[in-house]
C-alpha cells in the first residue's frame, strides 16, 4: 500500500494511495496520523490494507490526490538517522580533498543523526538565506521502521522496515568544513530535508524490493535537466538491515525512525569516478559529488551550487514508467 500525510496541522492528516497516485481516501478513522499508525502498527497495518484494496476496487469514497497537498509522509518524526550506505561518494569526498580513506569505511556504517522536527513537504520550496553557504540536493533512499531493540540483529532489523521513501536531505555544502572540523559533527550545515509525497510497503514494491535494497533507477533533475539517474541497488555498500543494526547497536529506535541511505552514488564502468549523463554515465545525486570528480579530473571545481530560483526533481519509476513514490519538485526560495 501507499500512504501518504495531506498538510493538516504539525503531524498531516493520513490517507491511503492509489497505486496510479490518483485518488485517496481518507484514513483517520484507522489512525489520525502516519505516526499513530507506526506506534500500533499490528492494529493499523491489516486495516489499512483493507482500505488500500477497497481504494483500488473503488468500493470506497475517495479524493483526487494533488501532491502539491502533500507533507513529507512524517512530517516530523522521532529520529531522523543519515547514513552514508555508498562509500563510493565518501571515497570521491576524501580523494577530492588528498586524504586517503581507511579501511574500516568499507566495513562500519558511518552515520549522523539530523534534524526531524521540522521537515519539508516535497513541493515545498528549500529556504536558503545565504546563497554563499552552498546548498546542495542529495537524492536519497529512506526507510521508516517500526520499534527496534537495543542490539537488533541483522534479521530483526529486516522485519521492522515499514515504509519505503525517497529523500532530498539538503545540505549547507560551504558551512561543513568548520564544523566537521570542530570534530563534533553537523548542525547547522544540515537543515530540513523533504521525502517524497507516498510512503510504500515492501510488498507493494514486488521485485524493486528484495529485503534489504531497493532496486530502481534514482531520477535526479535540475532545472528541467537530467542531473542523475543512479542505480539505488549498484554500488551500495551497506544495505538497510545493516544501517538499522548499526544504529540500534546502544540503543533502541522507537517506531517512526526514519533511516537515510545517504546520497546515491555509482562509479563510473572503469571502476573509477562517475561520468555526467551528457558523458555517457548515469551522473550525480549531488552537486558536492560532481564538484568532487571536477576536482580530481580537473584540478578544481567548475559547477557552482544551487541559486535562488533554481529547480529540483526526484522521482522514481517502475519499469512501466509510473512514478512509485510521487515526485520530490522543489525550488529554492528566500530563507
Amino acid at each position: 500500500m501507499k500512504l501518504a500525510s495531506l498538510k493538516s496541522g504539525r503531524d498531516g492528516r493520513l490517507v491511503v494511495v492509489s497505486r496510479d497516485l490518483t485518488r485517496c481516501a481518507d484514513a483517520t478513522h484507522i489512525a489520525p496520523t502516519l505516526q499513530a499508525a507506526l506506534d500500533n502498527w499490528k492494529r493499523t497495518a491489516p486495516r489499512l490494507e483493507t482500505l488500500a484494496e477497497e481504494v483500488e476496487l473503488g468500493s470506497v469514497p475517495t479524493e483526487r490526490f494533488h501532491e502539491h497537498e502533500c507533507a513529507s509522509p512524517l512530517p516530523r518524526a522521532y529520529q531522523w538517522a543519515d547514513g552514508s550506505a555508498y562509500v563510493n561518494h565518501v571515497e570521491l569526498v576524501r580523494k577530492a580533498r588528498g586524504a586517503d580513506m581507511p579501511e574500516t569505511f568499507w566495513t562500519d556504517p558511518l552515520m549522523y543523526q539530523g534534524g526531524s522536527d521540522s521537515f519539508l513537504g516535497p513541493r515545498d520550496n528549500i529556504p536558503l538565506a545565504e546563497e554563499s553557504w552552498g546548498c546542495d540536493l542529495e537524492g536519497e533512499v529512506a526507510v521508516i521502521t517500526g520499534d527496534v531493540s537495543s542490539g537488533a540483529t541483522y534479521e530483526d532489523a529486516q522485519r521492522a522496515i515499514r515504509l519505503i521513501m525517497l529523500a532530498n536531505d539538503v545540505s549547507l555544502c560551504n558551512l561543513i568544513p568548520n564544523e566537521l572540523g570542530k570534530g563534533f559533527g553537523f548542525f547547522q550545515s544540515k537543515p530540513s530535508s523533504a521525502f517524497s509525497p507516498v510512503a510504500v510497503t515492501p510488498d507493494e514494491l514486488g521485485p524493486m524490493w528484495d529485503g534489504d535494497r531497493l532496486n530502481g533507477v534514482l531520477s535526479v533533475k535540475l532545472n528541467g535537466e537530467p542531473f542523475g539517474k543512479a542505480s539505488t541497488r549498484v554500488d551500495m555498500t551497506f544495505d538497510f538491515p545493516t544501517l538499522i543494526v548499526h544504529a540500534a547497536r546502544t540503543r533502541p529506535l522507537s517506531a517512526g525512525t526514519i533511516v537515510g541511505s545517504g546520497t546515491v552514488s555509482n562509479r563510473g564502468e572503469d571502476g573509477g569516478p562517475g561520468k555526467s549523463i551528457a558523458e555517457g554515465g548515469v551522473g550525480y545525486s549531488c552537486i558536492a559529488e560532481l564538484r568532487m570528480v571536477e576536482t580530481i579530473t580537473q584540478g578544481a571545481p567548475k559547477t557552482g551550487f544551487l541559486k535562488r530560483g533554481d529547480r529540483v526533481e526526484i522521482d522514481m519509476q517502475d519499469d512501466r514508467g509510473r512514478s512509485m513514490f510521487g515526485r520530490i519538485d522543489q525550488t529554492v526560495g528566500e530563507g
